[in-house]
């Protein structure tokens, strides 16, 4: 009401074989501007203490979600050349990190998979953008480190997403936050990859203690 737009909620299951049909049925007749893509599944925990269940349900809805969404989002907006397409990545997926290894490796696959997106979309007239934020104040972040101090760059999201979108064309990738975006200079270039992962374990175990 307050901006004279329609909302339309949908309960889907992003892991489900069924997305590609269930979101074309729904935009079917509705013009989409933006599609953002900002979900993601994980399990604290080494690989191997977890369920090989837990591990694909990351790949179902990390890997193939987006993939799903995309392939029923964006083809309106080629017909259309307009559009812009937001993958919501992490800087988890810039290093392996343990005790969130599949976690980190999906986000690795969404920052890959956008970089490529981007220069075959760009000249149809679709820009694609990806997002790879650091810690967020979400529900669930807050609940997952409980009483521990905010890792280094926590952002609120309502910054996340205005940094984000004001990226928007100058992708292909935004590092939300000064302190995020000095942290990513230092682990991709600076330091050797074995300090890198080193560094994001030890930022793990103290959000975890």
């Amino acid at each position: 009401r307050r901006h004279g737009v329609e909302a339309v909620c949908l309960s889907l299951d992003l892991g489900s074989s069924t997305l590609v049909g269930s979101l074309a049925e729904v935009i079917a007749d509705r013009d989409i501007g933006v599609a953002v893509y900002n979900a993601a599944y994980s399990y604290p925990g080494e690989l191997l203490e977890g369920s090989l269940d837990d591990a694909l349900m990351v790949t179902d809805v990390n890997v193939r979600g987006p993939l799903r969404f995309i392939h029923a989002v964006v083809p309106s907006m080629v017909s259309k050349r307009r559009g812009a397409l937001i993958i919501m990545s992490s800087l988890a997926g810039f290093t392996g990190t343990p005790t969130i290894a599949t976690y980190a490796a999906s986000k690795s696959f969404l920052t890959t998979l956008g970089e490529g997106l981007w220069a075959e979309l760009k000249p149809r007239g679709v820009d694609v953008l990806v997002s790879c934020a650091g810690a967020i104040r979400t529900p669930n972040y807050l609940a997952f480190r409980k009483d521990a101090k905010d890792a280094p760059g926590t952002m609120n999201p309502q910054d996340v997403v205005a940094q984000t979108l004001a990226a928007l064309g100058r992708g292909p990738i935004i590092v939300p936050g000064a302190v995020n975006k000095l942290a990513t200079l230092l682990l991709r270039r600076v330091v050797p990859r074995r300090t890198a992962v080193s560094i994001m374990e030890a930022n793990i175990k103290k959000g975890q203690s």
